[in-house]
């Protein structure tokens, strides 16, 4: 293969790749923006993917690539701009705050409905793995969270996406139009100049 690594990385240096980037985060996160703003595709559908990602991004399923998949069918997203989302928003490093955040957006909607803390016996209900006894108590208010925060942010990521999208095609096209122009004048000057 052409562009195989010498030496193969081990499982364990896998996993550290994956919870700790190589060179940095704000590097990582530039070539994602990156990849996400060089998609061929419409504006509206990358936006709408991202959203998608970052709405899916929330939800305690722990499934964020499929829900990110569903929900970018539902609204006509891009699907890579999709799992792209979900896999910045929902990486090891984010997960437990995304969740903790909706936890606690769950119990301010749900005041009256939920007791003030996960149940005392929550190991034995997920060794049984009783849903109708973890619904109430955890993943009600887990669920109603994640669905709100996932939509304020999901909208948000969609408006910045939109924007970013725009900005980089128009600044695109202006580099593109300023080669032409640069191009058609040198071989216009050498031409006349030879005349």
């Amino acid at each position: 293969m052409l562009f195989r690594r010498r030496k193969t990385e081990s499982l364990g240096e896998r996993v550290r790749l994956w919870l700790w980037p190589r060179r940095s985060f704000s590097r990582s996160l530039q070539y994602f923006s990156k990849r996400i703003m060089r998609l061929n595709a419409t504006p509206h559908a990358v936006a709408a993917g991202v959203a998608a990602g970052g709405f899916a991004s929330f939800f305690p399923l722990g499934l964020p690539f499929l829900i990110a998949a569903a929900v970018c069918w539902l609204i006509a997203g891009n699907l890579v701009a999709a799992l792209l989302g979900a896999a910045v928003g929902g990486n090891p490093l984010t997960v437990p705050i995304l969740w903790g955040a909706s936890w606690e957006a769950g119990k301010l909607i749900l005041h009256h409905h939920v007791t003030h803390g996960p149940p005392a016996h929550l190991s034995a209900m997920m060794h049984n793995l009783s849903f109708a006894q973890l619904w109430v108590p955890v993943l009600k208010p887990l669920t109603i969270g994640a669905i709100l925060l996932g939509l304020v942010f999901g909208l948000l990521f969609y408006a910045l996406t939109r924007w970013g999208m725009a900005a980089f095609r128009e600044q695109r096209r202006r580099r593109l139009a300023e080669k032409t122009r640069l191009r058609q004048t040198g071989t216009h000057d050498v031409g006349s100049a030879a005349r």
